[in-house]
């Protein structure tokens, strides 16, 4: 029987719902694959518990999920201590063949990660953060070396799950690049939300009434704007784009969000109550683009011209045949238009968000972790 030893960091939706995963499929684990994940270390933002030697027990991750639901630091746990420096964490919890979860939703894990790969562990990325940050920082987590002229290193980091949940984005971005194929254009929606939003829109209804409804069903977060403002699709942009070669920051990104930038200073309640203003605008814009046969979508357009690459989100009328035209409810959706997928793109569709949908992903890039040498 293998022992993977796991360090995870983050236990919100997505780290707790892995975590379960990993309990509940210990039996098929073993059986399917000779493998048993064994946690050494679990940490929130201010906190741990480590078992460096054994690893801990199901029993002990069972109370830190149960004290997580409840709110609880896990310093509360009887293992449990407060942590301020998680590459410490990882010095003293890892051991060869240690792999660094990061399920968190902060470039803070960054020095970590750098360290864990230094002592030449493995990560796996649902964090997008890392990632967005500056290409240099970009550069050094997934490559070999310090520096952009260092091979990609694809057998020490995985980051499917930071496009599109449990879709074979990265995936399948990465084997193209891999193959030599020229990738001209990518066209996508990744935000469930969003997609709710537009679908709602070519129906013929009112953009506060929709919003409103995302809200109460819980598809946005808990201030809406952090959905409407498109920075989050963007950064799943950046990572497509990079992932493609190109050397972009993210200011190099153009955003055009749902809502004017006046709104920006209000309360979540005005917010909400103000949105009726913006349903004039969006029945003009629905009406415009399906006067020229087209539909709404708040899109991701990558476009590669004479090998300069420009890369926006926002709002986009598109042909109603097409797939992104095509495209209804919270399903996400990437288009590949290459030298080889033209002009009919490879498409890439499906649930594309969720804690469980994004867990199960990253338990996958665990698990192939665990055979790559």
């Amino acid at each position: 029987m293998m022992e993977l030893p796991v360090i995870l960091f983050g236990l919100g939706g997505v780290g707790r719902s892995l975590v379960r995963q990993i309990l509940d499929n210990r039996l098929f684990h073993a059986e399917t694959y000779g493998l048993r994940v064994r946690f050494v270390a679990l940490c929130d933002s201010r906190s741990a518990i480590i078992e460096p030697t054994d690893g801990l027990t199901d029993e002990e991750i069972e109370a830190a999920l149960a004290l997580k639901k409840e709110g609880k630091s896990l310093a509360h746990h009887e293992l449990g201590g407060s942590q301020d420096d998680l590459s410490a964490i990882v010095d003293i919890a890892g051991i060869p063949g240690t792999v660094v979860v990061d399920c968190s939703a902060t470039e803070q894990t960054v020095p970590a990660l750098l360290f864990a790969l230094s002592r030449d562990y493995k990560v796996v990325l649902a964090n997008k953060k890392p990632l967005t940050n500056q290409q240099e920082v970009y550069d050094r987590l997934t490559r070999a070396g310090d520096t952009r002229d260092a091979p990609r290193d694809l057998a020490r980091l995985r980051w499917e799950t930071t496009v599109g949940a449990g879709l074979p984005v990265i995936a399948t971005l990465t084997r193209l690049v891999a193959s030599g194929d020229t990738i001209q254009r990518v066209a996508g929606t990744f935000s469930g939300t969003l997609g709710f939003l537009m679908t709602g829109l070519e129906a013929g209804r009112l953009f506060s009434e929709v919003v409103r409804e995302a809200h109460q069903l819980g598809y946005t977060e808990p201030d809406p704007r952090d959905d409407l403002g498109g920075v989050d699709v963007a950064r799943k942009a950046l990572i497509l784009a990079r992932g493609m070669g190109h050397r972009l920051e993210m200011k190099d990104i153009e955003v055009k969000g749902l809502y004017p930038p006046l709104m920006e200073t209000l309360t979540v309640a005005e917010f909400m109550d103000a949105l009726p203003q913006l349903d004039e605008h969006y029945q003009d814009e629905v009406a415009r683009a399906a006067a020229e046969g087209k539909v709404l979508r708040y899109a991701a357009t990558i476009q590669v011209t004479d090998g300069r690459v420009a890369c926006s989100v926002g709002p986009t009328a598109v042909e109603k045949d097409t797939p992104l035209g095509r495209l209804s409810g919270t399903d996400n959706l990437i288009a590949l238009y290459s030298r080889w997928y033209s002009p009919n793109p490879l498409v890439i569709q499906g649930r594309g968000a969720g804690v469980d949908a994004t867990a199960a992903g990253v338990l996958s890039d665990v698990v192939e972790m665990a055979y790559t040498v």
